[in-house]
């Protein structure tokens, strides 16, 4: 232990160590290190620690808790309707991403859930999408959750396929969908731009419990509007570790929650401390 405490100590001088020499074996004045990047650095690891502390907590079997978000908690009973009426669940991520946005990957984790609760009740789930990636994407996450549920036999790949690229084309054959074949829930979670109230007025028009969740701060407030339960701001984000319970991703979303406080916190301090002067003597005594 201490041989690479010496050792980490030996490279923190380094970096601030002048090693570039000229052809004459002189020292140069230059650094690895721009002092300027300081901050940044010391911000930098705090907020590693904060996350690997977060986790190792967790891991130390310390219960976190995530706050009760009602869009998450609707999931079953918008599914239990859906296998009542025997209709289907319609499942879309939007028109406006693409699989390496974050709402994208936050989609696939709440349809991982979806996919495998409706193989459990062997309720349809209709999936449509804007891009290829992302429909080849679904089927490898709707087949692994029908696996998983314990029924691979009800993985249906017809019903999991690509529409077209153009905004208000998928927007049209999504509407038209919805009309034809009338599912009790619908799910509208991703990146959405203005098809978003087009559909989500469709599906309030047959009826559909309507569950969605975008991080556009612009349409969120048509779906709050349209839809019975919308995942506000990081909520989205928040599901996979709020559905599975996973501690290490209750542990991240933790984490994430101490840095926002402290970053509030300095916030704070750097308006006070621009407020006051501190060269001016009345607040001294």
């Amino acid at each position: 232990m201490a041989g690479k405490s010496l050792l980490f100590l030996i490279l923190i001088m380094l970096l601030f160590t002048n090693l570039s020499f000229s052809s004459d074996g002189t020292p140069q004045n230059s650094s690895w290190f721009d002092i300027n990047t300081l901050a940044t650095l010391i911000v930098s690891l705090i907020f590693a620690a904060i996350i690997i502390y977060s986790i190792q907590s967790a891991s130390k079997g310390k219960g976190i808790q995530i706050r009760e978000i009602p869009g998450l908690k609707a999931i079953d009973d918008a599914l239990g309707r859906a296998t009542e009426m025997g209709a289907p669940v319609l499942f879309t991520p939007g028109w406006g991403g693409d699989v390496q946005r974050p709402t994208t990957i936050a989609s696939m984790n709440i349809l991982s859930t979806v996919a495998e609760k409706t193989a459990e009740y062997d309720c349809r789930l209709i999936y449509p999408t804007h891009d290829p990636v992302i429909m080849a994407v679904a089927q490898e996450v709707i087949k692994e959750s029908c696996i998983k549920s314990g029924y691979p036999d009800r993985y249906r790949a017809e019903d999991v396929f690509y529409i077209s690229s153009s905004q208000f084309g998928y927007a049209a054959a999504v509407d038209g969908i919805i009309s034809r074949t009338k599912p009790a829930s619908i799910f509208l979670l991703g990146t959405f731009e203005a098809e978003s109230l087009i559909m989500a007025e469709t599906g309030n028009s047959v009826g559909a419990i309507q569950i969605a969740g975008t991080d556009s701060t612009i349409q969120l407030a048509f779906f709050i509007v349209a839809c019975d339960y919308t995942l506000i701001g990081e909520e989205l984000f928040a599901a996979s570790g709020y559905l599975t319970q996973n501690k290490s991703i209750l542990a991240s979303v933790r984490a994430q929650d101490i840095m926002k406080i402290l970053i509030a916190l300095f916030i704070v301090i750097a308006i006070i401390w621009a407020t006051i002067d501190p060269k001016s003597a009345w607040w001294k005594f």
